[in-house]
C-alpha cells in the first residue's frame, strides 16, 4: 500500500512540476523581456541620440569658430579638412586635432546671410507696429470715410452684442 502511494504521490509531483517549470519560464522571458526594454530605453536610444548630435555638430564645423578640444584646449578653426581641423591657440600656436577630438563648439561664426535676415526681420516687426485701423462706420445716412489712415499703438476694442445689451438693459431699469 506504501507503495502504491508513493508511485501515486510521484506522479502527482511530476505533473504539478511540469506546469510549474512552464510558468517559471514564462516569468523568466517577461523578466528578460523587461529588462532588455529598460536597457534599450535608459542607456541604448539617449546614447544614438548623442552620437547624431556629435556627428551633425563635427559636420557643421567651419572656419572662424571657436571649440574646445576632449582635452579642454580652446581656440579658434582656421582650416577644417577632411579628418582633421587646424586650431589656432594663440598669435604663433596652431595644432591639428583629429575631428573626433573636438568637444563642443562654443562660438559658431555668424554666417554672412544672417545680417541680411536679421534686416528683413527688423522690416517685418516694423511693419508688424504699424496696423492700419478703419473708424467704424457711422450711422445711417452717414458715409464711412474712404481711405484708412495708419494709426501706431492702437488698440482695437471688440464690443460684444451681449455687452450692449446689458448696457440698454440697465439704462431703462434707471
Amino acid at each position: 500500500m506504501n507503495a502504491l502511494l508513493t508511485t501515486l504521490g510521484t506522479t502527482g509531483v511530476a505533473t504539478s512540476g511540469s506546469t510549474g517549470s512552464a510558468g517559471s519560464m514564462t516569468t523568466t522571458f517577461i523578466t528578460f523581456g523587461l529588462i532588455i526594454l529598460i536597457f534599450y530605453f535608459l542607456i541604448i536610444r539617449p546614447q544614438k541620440k548623442r552620437e547624431k548630435e556629435t556627428k551633425n555638430m563635427l559636420a557643421a564645423m567651419k572656419k572662424g569658430d571657436k571649440i574646445v578640444s576632449i582635452g579642454g584646449i580652446r581656440g579658434t578653426i582656421v582650416t577644417v579638412k577632411e579628418t582633421t581641423v587646424v586650431v589656432k591657440v594663440d598669435d604663433n600656436a596652431r595644432i591639428e586635432f583629429s575631428k573626433s577630438a573636438i568637444a563642443q563648439i562654443i562660438d559658431k561664426k555668424p554666417e554672412a546671410a544672417a545680417p541680411k535676415n536679421e534686416k528683413a526681420e527688423e522690416k517685418v516687426e516694423k511693419a508688424e507696429k504699424v496696423e492700419k485701423v478703419e473708424a467704424p462706420a457711422k450711422k445711417k445716412g452717414q458715409k464711412a470715410p474712404a481711405k484708412a489712415e495708419p494709426v501706431e499703438d492702437a488698440v482695437v476694442v471688440e464690443e460684444s452684442p451681449a455687452a450692449e445689451e446689458l448696457d440698454e438693459d440697465r439704462k431703462e431699469t434707471k
